[in-house]
């Protein structure tokens, strides 16, 4: 009876324990499950995570390129025409531009993006000084340039004035270097029948026009023969003259103008009393009436003037 009881129990208590064994196979694997799971939801925030971490990394890193080239580009428009020079060193910022642009877009090698930004500020940082001098040594050429201008123009102010002071000093030794005759008078005359000379300013009496005047000293004038003409215009202006043709003109200032009468004389830079006459054609035939104008002129200049009246 004991032992079909003993037979009767054995099998359900074996099924049992197979049973316990399932039940933890299939706790241990619903535990590794949670575990894989747990660890999957960990894993999954820590790439969000790293995905935001990147994310952030590459905007800083995009926004310290831009601001780098926005920096360069202001740089370049402030110095305009003076940055054509350094083209090459500008070829090579925008390369590296390039380059670190297109790590950014297409990988996630930020480190060397890092370190090729760090390189690119060292080359802008250059670039700025390297213009920055050229602009200083551009300013100072440019003001030593003015100052060159200035003196340049000072120079040539002081020349206008030394030459203008040279010609006013070569007119005054002009003017000095030629003769002066003062004193001069002016008077018609008369012979009377013992031959002495009478002044008379009736026109029927003229006989001859009497003028006497003296030549200054002056030590300027080259000595030796002068030749001192005379010339006496009548109240309607007409020149007294001998006769008519270029042999009885002399030069004057590009003209050439008639005389009535010539003296030469011998000039030795001393005080000089001289007379000239012109003597009437006829003596029967009247004088006109009114003003004469006598001129003297030697060596192209006008030296002396008078005048008289006949009534």
């Amino acid at each position: 009876m004991t032992e079909s009881i003993q037979k009767s129990t054995a099998p359900p208590v074996k099924q049992r324990n197979r049973n316990n064994q399932l039940i933890v196979i299939a706790l241990l694997l619903l535990l590794v499950v949670v575990v894989l799971l747990v660890w999957l939801l960990t894993m999954r925030g820590r790439y969000r995570d790293m995905i935001a971490d990147k994310e952030f990394q590459r905007m800083e890193l995009q926004k310290e390129l831009d601001e780098l080239m926005v920096s360069h580009d202001s740089i370049k428009i402030l110095y305009g025409t003076l940055a054509d020079s350094l083209f090459a060193k500008d070829s090579i910022i925008q390369a590296n531009a390039r380059e670190i642009q297109q790590l950014l877009n297409y990988k996630w090698e930020y480190y060397k993006v890092e370190k090729k930004l760090d390189r690119l500020r060292e080359i802008t940082q250059g670039y700025v000084h390297q213009i920055d001098s050229l602009f200083t040594v551009n300013r100072v050429l440019r003001e030593e340039n003015e100052q060159i201008r200035q003196q340049y123009s000072d120079e040539q102010a002081r020349s206008r004035q030394l030459i203008r002071e040279m010609e006013v000093l070569e007119e005054q030794v002009s003017t000095a270097a030629i003769l002066k005759a003062y004193n001069v008078t002016a008077e018609g005359i008369r012979q009377t029948g013992s031959g002495r000379e009478r002044t008379t300013d009736k026109a029927s009496k003229i006989e001859q026009v009497k003028v006497c005047f003296t030549i200054s000293e002056n030590t300027l004038v080259t000595p030796g023969p002068k030749i001192i003409y005379m010339r006496i215009a009548r109240p309607d202006n007409q020149i007294v003259a001998q006769k008519m043709g270029d042999v009885y003109t002399f030069d004057y200032q590009g003209e050439k103008l008639e005389f009535t009468s010539k003296k030469e004389i011998e000039y030795q830079n001393q005080t000089l009393n001289l007379c000239m006459y012109w003597s009437k054609k006829s003596k029967e035939e009247s004088a006109m009436v009114g003003k004469y104008t006598v001129t003297l002129y030697a060596e192209g200049a006008l030296i002396g003037e008078a005048s008289f009246e006949l009534r």
